[in-house]
């Protein structure tokens, strides 16, 4: 029976009705509930207050296919077709750090903090303090190329506290940045900067229930849709579809592959280890995560004086090259250098310099030269002394506090932190601060070397054309402008220890030299004897290598450490909807209930799935705690099957606080997709008929096909309804501290309702 919708009290208000410049795929909102992030069509990132007020737009110039908030709201991660996770400041949607943590599309992503305070062993609330910022200034920068505009590096931004707060997490709580692909890998990072994790799902294999243990369930061809970590970050629950897998032995111990159809699977992967260690996989990521920033600063130090470096000898050769041709044009048989010593030795000049010295050079371009060079070389020492220098003394003691931690073997040793890795990449951190001091030196040595040779070359330029010498030249070394023809004309020592070139080359030391160095080594400190004959950007290369191996076993050894806990086959899909799972819709939520946290999986059935079963919306709980009930010999799962009013269907769900669940639905009789009118409606999960799932052994036995004859009929009249005066799309994102959900019309429209009764605190928030 229809109700007048006049008679009837609306449930939601209608907060405002507002135009959108292009149709919106993505849309979360923040944790506190007053910012929402959208991603349009053509993958720009806007943000906008609950008022619609926008505050920024950003283009990462790559097609966006996920997007979630780190839990304190100050940081947005976005995931990209090309695998890179992205971080972006709240403030002013600014780039903080990419990972590229995937091979291929990031389709979900889900950051969770954990929701207890750290405790020690006797129980007393503890933070981890970071000793560093008492030792030593604040961390430097990278430093930018001349010439180049903010955000060419596409390294990080000019907010500066924002990403000192990024790296800075001795005082957040612990948080696990989860990313999963459609290739089936799921990543994990500490604080969204440190990867601590990688699974693929395709390499879990799950013993089939009950009595037999001869026979293992895996995923073949597998994609993930949706990953949701618990609060306490112990389990992650994962939606994805593929190909369900069976291998058993037979009698006579024969292996036998069965092969099931591709369908909708959910699995709850294990990652207790989190919480368990993480006290000491905080502390790991603060220092790792900082070591890893301030190498970057190294890196993009040493490039940054390469360029500046190359540049102005490139205008040194550009001039001086051309006495070369001179004196070949003049038929002497000498080199420049042979040419400078006889003038400086009071020679007859020859033509050949004349000529280069008063018309090729002159006063104008000695000066120009000394510019580009001197500058260069000050240019240089200004890198080294406010970036390159303090970024290797940080390093060195943050590689100090983790060799520390290493040696708490009881402790750190579980988690991968490998003594002698770590003792390894301490040493090339220090042996990196040594080859800083020796460019210090070498760069100081060269400057005032050409220094003092400009300085000649003009004197001799006044002699040359006869001008009164002016009082004001700088006066110059006769010694050291040999030292530099011998040494330093056609020879480059600052290029040389700068360049990483791909051959093995070698700093020539002398033999008694490297007999003191070996003799060193004895007293211990130390064990690298040949640092001396590599060049700054090869060590550079070395403790870049160090550090990658050290970190590599945390990974490594978290990586091994999760666990697949459970695979529950949701559904079958049909050939007609396998490309199509993708857009499905579906949920992923956790409810406290009795003291511990019930969650709640909610997705929408293709049609041809189940016969008999049409315009459905499964709803499963207690997955996460099922596989421990089954080993206690009974079960814990949950299910209900909705069926979605008649003239409807679903375009998109959400779960809501207190165990409600946000319907979207659109009428069928619309002629196209911008007509035509839609509906929203709330559901209580408390009020419907779960009926509890027996465990199967069978390949293709769905737990959801057991609920056809008892599915649960929605009815417009019984339930919170709104009607919407537009066809919807997804996505629906709802609000479950403030109570709104913002739905979008086909018609490129955001509309934004609230569902709570009291709207007072909604109210003032506009």
């Amino acid at each position: 029976m229809e109700i007048d919708e006049a008679q009837r009290v609306l449930p939601f208000q209608l907060q405002f009705d507002k135009p959108v410049a292009s149709q919106i795929k993505i849309a979360e909102w923040n944790p506190e509930k007053d910012l929402l992030a959208m991603v349009t069509e053509d993958s720009k990132i806007l943000l906008h207050r609950f008022n619609w007020q926008r505050l920024w737009t950003v283009s990462p110039g790559k097609s966006i296919t996920s997007l979630c908030w780190r839990p304190d709201g100050k940081a947005i991660a976005v995931g990209l077709e090309d695998g890179t996770v992205s971080l972006h400041d709240v403030e002013n949607g600014k780039l903080l750090r990419s990972l590229k943590s995937h091979g291929v599309a990031v389709v979900s992503l889900n950051w969770e903090e954990d929701g207890q305070m750290n405790k020690d062993e006797q129980g007393s609330i503890s933070t981890y303090e970071d000793r560093t910022p008492h030792y030593f200034p604040p961390p430097p920068r990278v430093p930018r190329m001349p010439g180049l505009v903010s955000g060419d590096t596409g390294f990080i931004d000019d907010s500066e506290d924002s990403f000192r707060e990024l790296s800075n997490s001795s005082q957040q709580r612990f948080n696990i940045l989860c990313s999963g692909d459609k290739d089936g890998f799921i990543c994990f990072s500490i604080f969204g900067i440190f990867p601590i994790g990688k699974i693929n799902i395709h390499n879990f294999c799950v013993p089939t229930p009950l009595m037999d243990t001869k026979a293992e369930c895996r995923l073949q061809n597998a994609s993930v849709h949706k990953v949701a970590s618990s609060k306490d970050l112990c389990h992650l629950i994962v939606i994805c579809s593929g190909e369900l897998s069976e291998d058993r032995k037979e009698s006579d111990n024969r292996p036998m592959t069965q092969h099931g159809v591709r369908g909708l699977h959910c699995t709850v992967l294990d990652t207790s280890i989190f919480w368990k260690r993480k006290n000491e996989l905080h502390q790991v990521a603060q220092q790792a995560s900082n070591i890893e920033e301030l190498v970057e600063v190294i890196r993009a130090s040493l490039s940054v004086m390469h360029k500046q470096w190359s540049d102005a000898m490139h205008t040194f050769h550009e001039k001086f090259d051309s006495l070369s041709n001179l004196i070949i044009d003049n038929g002497l048989d000498s080199c420049p250098q042979e040419e400078f010593l006889s003038l400086l030795g009071g020679a007859r000049t020859s033509p050949a310099v004349h000529q280069f010295l008063v018309n090729s050079l002159g006063e104008v371009g000695v000066k120009r030269v000394s510019k580009a060079v001197c500058g260069a070389g000050k240019e240089l020492q200004l890198i080294v002394l406010n970036h390159l220098q303090p970024a290797a003394e940080i390093i060195a003691f943050r590689m100090g506090e983790l060799r520390g931690l290493s040696r708490w073997r009881a402790r750190y040793q579980g988690i991968g932190l490998d003594e002698a890795l770590i003792n390894n990449a301490t040493e090339k951190a220090g042996m990196i601060l040594i080859q800083v001091e020796r460019f210090i030196r070498v760069l100081s040595t060269v400057v005032q070397q050409f220094s003092n040779f400009f300085n000649w070359l003009l004197k001799c330029i006044k002699l040359l054309m006869s001008e009164p010498s002016d009082h004001h030249l700088l006066l110059y070394n006769s010694e050291l402008v040999v030292i530099f023809l011998k040494f330093l004309y056609d020879q480059d020592p600052v290029k040389q220890l700068l360049e990483a070139s791909e051959a093995d080359d070698h700093i020539e030391v002398g033999l008694e030299t490297m007999q003191r160095v070996k003799e060193l080594v004895q007293f211990g400190g130390f064990s690298d004897f040949e640092y001396l004959q590599r060049t700054l950007a090869k060590e550079f290369q070395q403790v870049e290598s160090s550090f990658k191996e050290a970190f590599r076993m945390p990974f490594t050894t978290i990586s091994r450490k999760i666990l697949c806990g459970d695979l529950l086959p949701l559904c079958p899909l049909p050939p007609s909807s396998a490309s199509l799972s993708s857009t499905i819709p579906m949920s992923v939520s956790y409810y406290k209930s009795q003291h511990m946290l019930l969650d709640y999986i909610s997705f929408q059935i293709p049609d041809d799935s189940f016969s008999g079963v049409s315009n459905c919306i499964g709803i499963v709980r207690g997955f996460m705690h099922d596989s421990i009930s089954v080993k206690r010999g009974y079960t814990s799962l949950e299910a209900v099957l909705l069926c979605v009013p008649g003239g409807y269907c679903c375009a998109d769900l959400s779960l809501y606080k207190e165990s409600q669940i946000v319907l979207l639905l659109n009428e069928t009789t619309a002629t196209s997709e911008s007509s035509g009118t839609a509906s929203m409606m709330i559901v209580q999960a408390n009020d419907l008929p779960f009926v509890s799932i027996s465990r199967s052994t069978g390949l293709n036995y769905w737990k959801l096909h057991q609920l056809e004859d008892s599915v649960f009929h929605l009815q417009m009249e019984n339930e919170k309804v709104r009607s919407i005066p537009h066809s919807v799309i997804a996505p629906l994102a709802v609000s479950s501290s403030r109570g709104v959900a913002c739905v979008f019309a086909a018609r490129k429209r955001a509309l934004v309702y609230i569902l709570e009764e009291d709207e007072d605190e909604v109210s003032d928030a506009e």
